[in-house]
């Protein structure tokens, strides 16, 4: 096991990142939430990326159309010519009527243009964990080629990120942890992973402190309540996935970590 530090590693991400694009704010995963997500500030957004049938990465959470979309049955099945047909807007309100599902792609090109950063979740459609990883980690590295900072690639699926790390293994990783498990933190290193992305009541100061002894950095999510992200902050989350992005606006803006700032105020007036 790796014993290096987080400091000695090289992390070039915000620690504020936008859930979907603008949280529940505007339609999930489309580039309406990103604008929306970037005019509160916010400079890294979370979402997620699967493939059509004929191997177009593009972005849904769920494995089927129904919740989101005018859609039905799974997304997976489909050409990208029939996806991109569909309203991704609409179930969230009239403003949104019309709004597509996106391409990685597009995305990709709206992001680099503005200078903002993204974590691509690996969701694939049941049975398909290895062509997704292999695909997107191609597209990726093909679309932002010349990027200073590559998107961060997480997933729940180990076998996603496996063929992440065989196709591109210079791409950044993180594991995603619904639950904590002893192993975690081997698991992540095994798969070359820079972080662990773990669901925020199963984190504490223990856990993040591990993590850290081993080198990772530790992200969590669905962080949005002020008191719960200052608990996490004290007790040195490195990065949190907000729904919020109306409430964190302010931190968000000024890239600012409220626990840090908090701190130095006291240490100033000591």
């Amino acid at each position: 096991m790796s014993q290096s530090t987080p400091a000695a590693r090289p992390w070039p991400y915000p620690c504020w990142i936008a859930h979907r694009g603008a949280g529940k704010l505007a339609p999930e995963n489309t580039m309406a939430a990103f604008r929306l997500g970037a005019e509160h500030g916010f400079a890294m957004f979370e979402c997620d990326v699967k493939l059509s049938a004929d191997g177009e990465p593009f972005l849904l959470h769920d494995a089927d159309l129904n919740r989101t979309t005018n859609g039905q049955g799974l997304a997976g099945v489909q050409s990208w010519d029939a996806l991109s047909r569909l309203d991704a807007g609409s179930w969230h309100g009239r403003t949104y009527a019309g709004e597509p599902l996106l391409r990685l792609e597009a995305l990709s090109r709206w992001l680099q243009a503005l200078g903002l950063m993204v974590n691509l979740e690996l969701k694939p459609t049941p049975g398909e964990e290895w062509r997704t990883g292999r695909v997107v980690a191609e597209q990726v590295a093909r679309l932002w080629a010349q990027a200073h900072v590559k998107p961060l690639m997480s997933s729940f699926s180990v076998e996603a990120l496996r063929a992440v790390q065989q196709t591109q293994p210079a791409l950044p990783r993180a594991l995603l942890l619904e639950r904590w498990a002893p192993d975690a933190v081997r698991l992540a290193i095994d798969l070359g992973c820079l972080a662990v992305v773990v669901h925020h009541l199963e984190l504490d100061a223990e856990r993040i402190r591990s993590a850290h002894e081993a080198g990772l950095k530790v992200l969590s999510y669905t962080v949005n309540e002020a008191s719960r992200a200052s608990t996490l902050w004290l007790s040195g989350l490195d990065g949190l996935i907000t729904d919020r992005v109306d409430t964190f606006e302010p931190q968000a803006r000024l890239g600012a970590n409220p626990a840090r700032l908090m701190l130095t105020a006291e240490l100033m007036m000591a």
